[in-house]
């Protein structure tokens, strides 16, 4: 059966005009464990408590935190569909193209991948931007004494994703093993810490009423956009789902499986994240000194539960550990789209960067490309005291605007692109998912370019819009200079065709393999 299944998975795939290269060695729960663990959602959520909290307050954390659930649930369901019909590492950017007028094929996907792509690169730098924090919180609450430096934060950010690089690059074997891991890990320490807490805050917990209801405002802006900018910790905390579409290429029975292990992702992390989030507001003290505290926002509310130096830095070794596999779960994604999209001939020099390595069985030069980026990405800690803003603000507005491309190019053609699939929601519900996706994505791409305080002067200036810029000068120069004559897009004419018309658990497309020149040769498939 299982034999029949991964036949069945790379006639699916071959019929997309993709060449599977890379072991279905991914089971539905390790798939789930390494979307959990890129999304993480109780450990970001609570480690970027400082973008929500001066923004908005409680309100901003808890109801925030709602609303982009229900907004990237409808996100994910919208592009499982895609999913299921073409279960491929090329994501989005391949969606776009093979739903486009054929005019624009070339042009719309190639705009997606490289937002695609540079989202994820700034997604790998957003872990290690997380744990970096932390640790700095850690020294100053043990020494108070302690001034950090921005070289400082840097430096434990390198030492993070050279762990992550030199993981995926030696150990692809075990990283089904590692993702079961991280994600028993990631439950064990919301467990751990959200009984903890109560347990030590007990009787005295905050009231109903400040948890669900208070507002604060330390930013400058007007309430309403203040609040709204506080979007930006949900917004984090529930991104990076198309992660199951980037490694759908090596999970068995795809187009089933992935639609629902990306659906699942965000509820779960929905989910964990209220109560986690409830229980650190429950915690007595005084927000004014846990938005200001020099230990962090979190690293202040565990101080205050367990009135413990010692206990609130064991207690936050959990999120320490579940950074630390979500920046190696991300860069295995990030790899893999990077991969994907010079396959298709979308990157510089793509033929050196979609090289497998026999011998490791990984993308290892796309590693090579995905973890030397990051370390630029970097650089911006050294000159801009809003970096913690910006690298988030980028991750989120390009992921954002990758999901949102795919679904309005099917919403404008009245829904009718997609062919028969596993996976198909309620025309009804389409319609309002899809509608409430795109425009969440369109609010928030604004927003989130915002600075998030007033007055405004260079250091303390949003860069996100600078980085998002410049990704796409980039890609418009390299459209010019090469793109436009050597990009067809992933999908030939008569890979277009085949794709269409084939169904879930066919083995073949009219009994034969249809490719283009960057697939299989056409031939008889054996039955």
């Amino acid at each position: 059966m299982e034999r029949h299944g991964s036949v069945a998975d790379e006639a699916h795939l071959a019929s997309l005009g993709v060449t599977g290269e890379l072991k279905r060695h991914f089971s539905p729960l390790s798939m789930l464990g390494l979307a959990f663990a890129i999304l993480n959602s109780w450990t970001a959520l609570s480690a970027s408590l400082s973008l929500a909290l001066p923004s908005g307050g409680p309100t901003s954390v808890i109801w925030g935190l709602i609303t982009a659930g229900i907004c990237n649930l409808c996100l994910a369901a919208s592009l499982a569909e895609f999913l299921s019909a073409y279960p491929t590492a090329s994501g989005q950017y391949y969606w776009a193209a093979i739903i486009s007028p054929a005019r624009w094929r070339p042009i719309v996907s190639w705009v997606t991948g490289w937002i695609n792509v540079s989202g994820w690169i700034a997604l790998v730098a957003s872990a290690g931007l997380l744990a970096s924090q932390l640790i700095v919180y850690i020294i100053a609450l043990e020494n108070p004494n302690y001034e950090p430096k921005p070289w400082h934060q840097f430096l434990i950010y390198i030492g993070y994703n050279i762990f992550a690089f030199l993981l995926n690059a030696f150990g692809n074997s075990i990283l089904p093993y590692v993702n079961k891991v991280a994600i028993t890990w990631s439950i064990a320490g919301f467990v751990i810490i959200s009984i903890t807490v109560l347990a030590c805050s007990s009787p005295h917990y905050a009231s109903g009423d400040f948890v669900f209801r208070d507002f604060i405002n330390k930013t400058g802006w007007p309430d309403g956009i203040a609040w709204l900018l506080g979007l930006l910790q949900g917004g984090l905390g529930l991104t990076g789902y198309d992660a199951v579409a980037h490694m759908i290429e090596e999970i068995p029975n795809a187009s089933i499986e992935g639609p629902k292990i990306m659906i699942y992702c965000v509820g779960i992390g929905t989910f964990t994240g209220f109560i986690f989030l409830t229980v650190l507001l429950l915690v007595p003290g005084n927000v004014d000194d846990t938005i200001s505290s020099p230990a962090g926002p979190l690293g202040q509310i565990l101080q205050n539960a367990t009135n413990s130096h010692a206990g609130t830095i064991c207690l936050q070794i959990f999120p320490l550990v579940c950074l630390l596999f979500a920046a190696t779960s991300i860069m295995t994604t990030s790899s893999r789209m990077t991969y994907a999209f010079a396959r298709d001939r979308g990157l510089p020099f793509s033929r050196f960067f979609m090289r497998i390595h026999k011998r490791l069985d990984v993308p290892l030069n796309a590693l090579y490309l995905t973890t030397a980026l990051v370390v630029i990405f970097g650089c911006i800690f050294l000159g801009s005291t809003a970096a913690f803003n910006a690298i988030i603000s980028a991750s989120v507005v390009a992921l954002g605007v990758s999901y949102a491309i795919p679904i309005s190019i099917n919403v404008v053609q009245g829904r009718r692109k997609l062919p028969e699939r596993s996976f198909r929601l309620p025309e009804w519900f389409a319609w309002f998912a899809n509608l409430l996706g795109i425009a969440y994505v369109i609010v928030t791409t604004v927003l989130f370019l915002f600075p998030p305080d007033l007055p405004v002067d260079a250091s303390s200036m949003n860069y996100c819009v600078v980085a998002f810029g410049i990704v796409l000068i980039i890609a418009t120069i390299q459209w010019f200079v090469d793109g436009r004559r050597n990009f067809s897009g992933p999908v030939s004419e008569e890979v277009l065709e085949a794709a269409r018309s084939v169904e879930p658990g066919d083995t073949a497309v009219n009994g034969h393999i249809v490719a283009d020149e960057k697939g299989p040769e056409e031939g008889e498939l054996m039955k």
